[in-house]
């Protein structure tokens, strides 16, 4: 009985200790929450001081990646909000508006009293109702040094017609989240997974929320059959037969003490509303046909013509022994859900090639013959290898292998129509993951994202525009040199890091600093000098988190952490 009574008392002394451990970490974790809640007030207090409407016409945005880029419902307009910047010692997250006009080709940014806090990795939906309304839900806030995140769990409501913000506050909605999606279906948002990070442990969500636009009403909806596992940054839309299409995104899985794994999809589901009953769904794996999009994280969506769904660059993986290697892509490939089929998005060229060869003789460039110009149009892909010298003296390798250009959903007997110059390196996006994407009269138009060259971070500010109905060429709409963009070393320096982390919390122009404040802060804008693609395909040191991240997640990585995998994420995201 006596070693029996000091075994349990051994037992329980051990409870006790974990129980203590898990209470200081509990403590501490909501000790930092707090001190995040306090910064967003102290930001939330600045914002309350804007009284009225301020319209001012500007330069294009800042630098920024997982913003949202929107289509306005009824005018030729798209719309920007939030997004994140990072200068390599400083994390900026942005609430900012801007309204680019497509017929003027000119920005305004929008100054709104009371709008939602400072975020990034949040999703937006335009609805028509109402004049027009704009529908954020989430995404996250990140200290200035990149460690600690906040993830929101509020509802927002933007009335395009008055230009004002509501908050929307409905109970039994989802938990805060970020790398979540979400989709207008009838007179409802759709909401499906995410995660939820602390200093302790993440979590990944499979969950699906239902928000009625009538009754202003969450409701959690429970599909019936397999669904995806809990992931985020996937693909989510909806087809012509009011079906939901999801399809893969990242997540990952803990192999042993400390360290995890990062997992990107590859699998697709059909969420589907049963027929005559009502709230009630119901799952279904699909497994499509043609050439599907390789497996990859921080890839942007957006919906095209005839209910296709589009999908755009991002960052494929290859880990080894803690080694993680990746290209970033800037392909097209497109799903049509009506043939459940995958096509690979490839471009005709310019309208004039076509011309010119369709005219025979009449066309061709003197002293070329009709076997050259046969040879050109059907030249195999060219790989392009340059060298560019970092600010370090670093000398980076860039590769990058230009596709030959054909037709995107159309059989390989279409593709006559490629290029005759097809070894000429085309106007295109340079590769790049968690860039804003958005469809208007059949047009796209992409805006930032980033790459990595080396330890460093691009973020980009150039938009191009791409006519899905002709699938010709890209059109450079606002261009920017990579190379111009200031970066500043991290510094392990006490007095550094209380520097950066100080009150500003992501913000370049915080009570109404003058516009070019963010020069200073290494928030470039666009140069105004051309320049050419800068494809990047080099290995990343952690290239999965930030591929799927919201700020800082691997120039976060603590001291302890054996990989950048064992940071979450969540992707695009963001549209």
């Amino acid at each position: 009985m006596g070693k029996k009574g000091k075994k349990e008392k051994k037992g329980r002394g051990a409870e006790k200790t974990a129980a203590k451990m898990e209470k200081k970490a509990s403590k501490r974790s909501r000790k930092e929450e707090e001190d995040l809640e306090a910064l967003i007030a102290h930001f939330q207090t600045l914002d309350a001081k804007k009284t009225q409407i301020v319209e001012t016409p500007c330069a294009p945005p800042s630098p920024r990646l997982n913003a949202s880029l929107s289509a306005h419902p009824e005018k030729d307009e798209l719309i920007l909000f939030g997004g994140e910047y990072f200068n390599g010692q400083k994390t900026f997250l942005y609430n900012e508006l801007y309204i680019y006009n497509i017929r003027k080709d000119a920005w305004t940014k929008v100054d709104i009293p009371s709008p939602p806090p400072r975020r990034c990795a949040h999703q937006a939906v335009v609805v028509p109702q109402g004049g027009g309304q704009l529908w954020v839900f989430g995404g996250e806030f990140a200290s200035p040094d990149g460690e600690q995140f906040y993830h929101y769990k509020d509802l927002w409501v933007l009335h395009l017609a008055t230009k004002t913000w509501e908050q929307v506050r409905s109970p039994g909605g989802p938990s805060g989240r970020s790398g979540h999606r979400m989709v207008a279906w009838k007179r409802q948002l759709i909401l499906f997974g995410g995660f939820h990070e602390s200093t302790r442990d993440y979590i990944y969500y499979g969950d699906v929320y239902a928000f009625n636009l009538d009754t202003l009403t969450w409701s959690k909806l429970s599909p019936s059959g397999s669904g995806p596992t809990p992931r985020s940054g996937c693909q989510m839309s909806v087809t012509a037969q009011d079906s939901i299409v999801v399809y893969g995104g990242y997540s990952k899985q803990r192999v042993r003490k400390d360290v995890d794994r990062g997992i990107q999809h590859s699998d697709m589901f059909l969420l589907k509303s049963e027929e005559g009953r009502e709230g009630r769904w119901a799952w279904t794996r699909i497994n499509p046909s043609g050439a599907k999009p390789t497996p990859r994280s921080g890839f942007s969506v957006a919906v095209a013509p005839n209910h296709q769904t589009l999908l755009f660059g991002g960052v494929c993986d290859k880990e080894e022994e803690e080694i993680l290697e990746g290209d970033f892509l800037n392909d097209l490939h497109f799903y049509d859900p009506a043939r459940n089929r995958w096509f690979a998005g490839q471009l005709k060229g310019p309208r004039s090639e076509k011309r010119r060869r369709r005219r025979g003789k009449k066309a061709e460039p003197r002293g070329t013959d009709k076997q050259e110009v046969e040879h050109t149009s059907t030249q195999e892909p060219l790989e392009v290898i340059r060298e560019v010298v970092a600010e370090d003296g670093t000398v980076v390798t860039i590769k990058q292998v230009l596709a030959a250009p054909g037709l995107a959903g159309r059989p390989e007997s279409d593709v006559e129509d490629s290029p005759e110059e097809a070894g000429v390196p085309p106007v295109e996006p340079s590769p790049r993951s968690n860039a804003m994407l958005a469809v208007k009269h059949g047009r796209l138009y992409l805006y930032g994202g980033m790459f990595e060259a080396g330890d460093r971070q691009v973020t980009l500010s150039d938009l191009y525009c791409l006519d899905l109905h002709k699938m010709e060429e890209w059109t450079v709409l606002v261009e920017m040199d990579p190379e111009t963009q200031e970066w500043l070393e991290e510094t392990d320096s006490e007095e550094d890091s209380d520097e950066a982390e100080g009150a500003e919390g992501g913000r370049e122009d915080d009570e109404d600093e003058d516009e070019d404040s963010s020069d200073e802060s290494g928030a470039l804008h666009p140069s105004a000098r051309p320049g050419e693609p800068f494809a990047d395909c080099l290995p990343a040191r952690d290239r999965a988190a930030l591929a799927e991240a919201g700020p800082g997640r691997r120039r976060a990585q603590r001291p302890g952490e054996e990989d950048a995998e064992s940071r979450p994420g969540h992707g695009q995201g963001f549209l």
